[in-house]
Parts: C-alpha cells; sequence; structure tokens
C-alpha cells in the first residue's frame, strides 16, 4: 500500500497531490475519438439535411440553432442523474457507454438508415433531439475525467496536452480520410453515399475510443471513490445556481470559452470549410495534407504551452497564448488578402510554404490554449471544493455546458446566414463552385474576424480573475486542511 502511495502521489508546494500514470491519461484522451469523431460526423448535419431530409438552408441553420439549445437545457438535467448512477460497474463508465449508444443509432439514422427515405423536417428534428441526449450523456462525463485523475498543478496541463492533441489528431485524420480517400471516391460532392459512408468511419472511431476511455478509467470508476468525496446531500437545481452565482473564476472561465466557441463551432460547419478550401484555394484533399504537415510540430508547440502552464498557472498560460493566436491570425488575414489563395495549392511554392509556417503556429498556439483551458476547468473544480466543500464536477460542467450551448448555439445559424449571404439560400456550396469576391470577404470574416473577437473577451474575462498559480497553491492547501479535520 505505501509503495502504491509513494508512485501514485506526489508532494509540491507542501501539499500532496494525486497523480495519475501516464497511460490512464492517454487512455482517457482517447475520449477524443468519441467526442471529435461525433464532432466531425455532426458538422456535416447541413448536408443530410438538405440531401437526406429535403430541409432548405435556412430552415436547417434555425433547426440546428433551436436543437442546440435543447443540448444546453438537458445538461443541468442530466447532471443531477450524474451524482445518482453507482453501480458495481462504476459511474463514468455506464454513463459514457449508454451516451455513446444513445447517439450512434441516432446518427446512423440521420446520415445513413433513414435518409434519403422522403421522410422531411419532423423525422430530422426528431433523431437531432436524440442524438443531443445521447451526445449530452457521454460529453458531460468525459468532462470531470480530468479533474479526477490528477489534482498536481504539474501534472494537470500534462493532461491538457494529451485531451488537446487528441482533439486535434483525430478531426486531422479524419478529414484526411473524408476529403483525400472518401470525397474523391463519390464523386467529388457530398451525396446521400458519402454521408453514409462518412458517418460509419465516424462510429468505428467512437467505438474505439469508448474502450480505451473505459480501461483508462476503470481504477477511478469505482463507488468508493464517490462516496468518500461527492457532496453528502442530494444535488439540487440551486447548487447550480451557486456556483454560477458564487465562484467567480468559473464565471471568467465561461466567458472566455463561450466566446471561443462561438467562433470555433461558426467556423468548423462543412460548408464554411467548403468555401475556404474547396472554393478559395481550389484543392480540399491538398489543403488537408497541408494542415496535417503541421500537426506534429503543433502538438509540439502544446507541449511547450502546458510546461508554461505548469509554470506560470493555467489562467496566466491562457492570457499568454490567446494574445499569440490574435497575433497570428491578423497575420492570416492579411496573407490572405495579399496574395493570390490558389498559390497555396501549388505544391513547393513560396505562397504554400508561407501557409504552412502561418498554419503550424496558429494550429499550435490554439492547441496551447486549449490545453491551458482543460487545467484551469479543473481548476474551478477545486475552487468550488474548496469554496464551498463540495466536489461536484457534474453540475459545474453541465452548468458550463448550458451557457455555453445557449450562447454557441448560434454558430450553426451564424454559418447558415453566412452561405445565405452570399447567394446559398437553397442550396449548399460546393468544393466545384466558382470563387466570388463576396465568397472570399465572408470566408475570412467567419475563419479569422469572429476568433479575434472572442479571444478579446478572453483577455478581459481573466484580467478579473484571480485564480493564478499562487492562489491555486493556497486552494489545495486548505482543501488539505479540510479533508484532515473531516
Amino acid at each position: 500500500m505505501g509503495k502504491e502511495k509513494k508512485i501514485n502521489q506526489s508532494e509540491i508546494d507542501g501539499v500532496e497531490y494525486r497523480r495519475a500514470k501516464l497511460w490512464q491519461i492517454i487512455f482517457c484522451a482517447f475520449n477524443a475519438f468519441v467526442g471529435m469523431s461525433v464532432y466531425t460526423l455532426i458538422g456535416m448535419s447541413s448536408y443530410t439535411a438538405s440531401i437526406g431530409f429535403g430541409i432548405t438552408t435556412a430552415v436547417i441553420g434555425v433547426i440546428l440553432t433551436c436543437t442546440r439549445i435543447l443540448d444546453g437545457i438537458t445538461d443541468p438535467f442530466l447532471a443531477l442523474l450524474y451524482d445518482k448512477i453507482d453501480t458495481k460497474f462504476g459511474r463514468l463508465r455506464v454513463l459514457i457507454i449508454s451516451g455513446f449508444l444513445i447517439e450512434a443509432v441516432a446518427l446512423w439514422a440521420m446520415f445513413d438508415g433513414l435518409a434519403s427515405k422522403g421522410l422531411g423536417t419532423v423525422a430530422f428534428v426528431l433523431l437531432y433531439i436524440v442524438y443531443v441526449i445521447g451526445y449530452t450523456i457521454t460529453n458531460m462525463t468525459a468532462q470531470t475525467i480530468p479533474p479526477l485523475l490528477t489534482n498536481d498543478p504539474k501534472q494537470r496541463p500534462t493532461v491538457g496536452v494529451w485531451f488537446t492533441a487528441f482533439n486535434y489528431l483525430v478531426p486531422m485524420v479524419l478529414s484526411i480520410v473524408f476529403n483525400t480517400v472518401l470525397l474523391p471516391m463519390f464523386g467529388g460532392e457530398y451525396n446521400q453515399a458519402y454521408l453514409a459512408t462518412a458517418c460509419k468511419v465516424c462510429l468505428a472511431f467512437g467505438a474505439v475510443g469508448i474502450i480505451f476511455v473505459c480501461i483508462g478509467i476503470s481504477e477511478y470508476d469505482k463507488p468508493k471513490y464517490y462516496k468518500g468525496i461527492a457532496a453528502t446531500e442530494p444535488l439540487k437545481i440551486k447548487d447550480m445556481l451557486e456556483v454560477l452565482k458564487y465562484n467567480k473564476p468559473f464565471q471568467s472561465y465561461i466567458a472566455a470559452q463561450s466566446s471561443d466557441k462561438i467562433a470555433q463551432i461558426t467556423a468548423s460547419q462543412s460548408i464554411i470549410a467548403t468555401m475556404m478550401y474547396g472554393i478559395i484555394i481550389g484543392n480540399m484533399g491538398l489543403a488537408t495534407i497541408l494542415s496535417v504537415v503541421s500537426m506534429l510540430p503543433s502538438i509540439i508547440f502544446a507541449v511547450f504551452g502546458a510546461k508554461y502552464a505548469g509554470k506560470h498557472g493555467a489562467k496566466n498560460g491562457i492570457v499568454f497564448w490567446t494574445k499569440i493566436c490574435m497575433v497570428i491570425a491578423v497575420l492570416m488575414c492579411i496573407f490572405f488578402v495579399v496574395i493570390d489563395p490558389g498559390e497555396i495549392a501549388v505544391i513547393g511554392s513560396i505562397t504554400m510554404i508561407l501557409y504552412v509556417l502561418l498554419s503550424l503556429a496558429f494550429n499550435g498556439a490554439k492547441m496551447c490554449v486549449t490545453t491551458c483551458a482543460t487545467s484551469f476547468m479543473a481548476d474551478v473544480i477545486d475552487f468550488e471544493l474548496d469554496r464551498s466543500g463540495k466536489f461536484i464536477p457534474a453540475v459545474i460542467t453541465g452548468t458550463y455546458s448550458l451557457i455555453d450551448k445557449l450562447i454557441s448555439s448560434f454558430g450553426v445559424l451564424m454559418a447558415t446566414g453566412a452561405v445565405a449571404l452570399v447567394g446559398y439560400i437553397h442550396t449548399v456550396p460546393q468544393p466545384t463552385d466558382a470563387l466570388t469576391p463576396e465568397i472570399f470577404a465572408v470566408t475570412l470574416v467567419v475563419y479569422f474576424g469572429l476568433p479575434i473577437i472572442g479571444w478579446m473577451i478572453t483577455l478581459v474575462a481573466m484580467k478579473g480573475c484571480k485564480l493564478d498559480k499562487a492562489e491555486m497553491v493556497e486552494v489545495q492547501k486548505r482543501i488539505a486542511g479540510k479533508k484532515e479535520q473531516r
């Protein structure tokens, strides 16, 4: 027993911290195979709504916005469910597997089984609602994993690196498969056969991720862990309101992450990506490969970002890397304006080399922000434990998800609205469409303008946050003291 404690515990800053094994962190990070494969697939929901269910572009935007709001509303109720699940198989594994099975069935029906059957709008909406329920269960549960693995300020950024790296790597791999293999197989256009195949690939990725996550979290997914640290009274809606009202660092996190998320969701929609890579650059397959080239260096960036967070704290890490993101975004916007974007697709050209370098720096800086944000959320959860005496990760993540989704739900609507502005009212953009000045301007605004606004909000929010590295040391000391007195 003493040997296990020596391996899994470390004492830094006068505090005995809980540490996870590296393989456990890596296996838990395989949650990206679940989350990001579904995220990539649902990014093509505009296409399956149009092609598979005959819904117009304008109506699609309204539907996806309303269903995302519903997604947020379900989070608080499922957070209360999270606290009540205690089985001999644990809590996390039961919820993650159940949620994935629900969303997998709904996505299969939406993209394959019931698509192109003439079922129309009502069927699409019902399937999307079922997907939302499954996704919420899986995603909310996964967000509680990092604070359970470790509370060591040196190790938490490492958790963030692995989670962030996989969150970028999985959609990148899927983009290669989709744009360089599947899309050419189906004539270079998004059609029903393509969407059905993409669905099968994404769900296969998700199933692999589920297996690894369940193995990685098994040591921590036992009733004795939750009974020893969970709140003694049943959780209620008022707990969420209290967290939102009194947890000041949580307020800063919500403002920073929600503003970034709405920009990310808008730009990540396939209809926007098609305008950028298919129409402006002119070669979706090659553009994806160029993005992949920057992937490994970007992960290296994230490692440095994690070291920065470990040394200076998660809050200061978010601020530092956000500023870097803003600078690079401005440079990339200027770059697209002064050059011929079509030259990016020319192998070996100066334009292509500059694009790769800028993409490398841009992706790396964004990965650093995400890594630091993962650590900061864990800090927020521990801050609440110190403030109220309750370890309620699901309440915090559920409350965040509600507000985040209510705000970011407009991302899909903004994306469909953006393409409608350039003439796509009853159809959706295709890689073979002609480039117009309107498409060029709107795409740059979505890709670079919206993120810059989000990062400005992040800097303002973090300026008023006091939860830096020094304060977190004091938080952990107070938590340790309270546990000894209990």
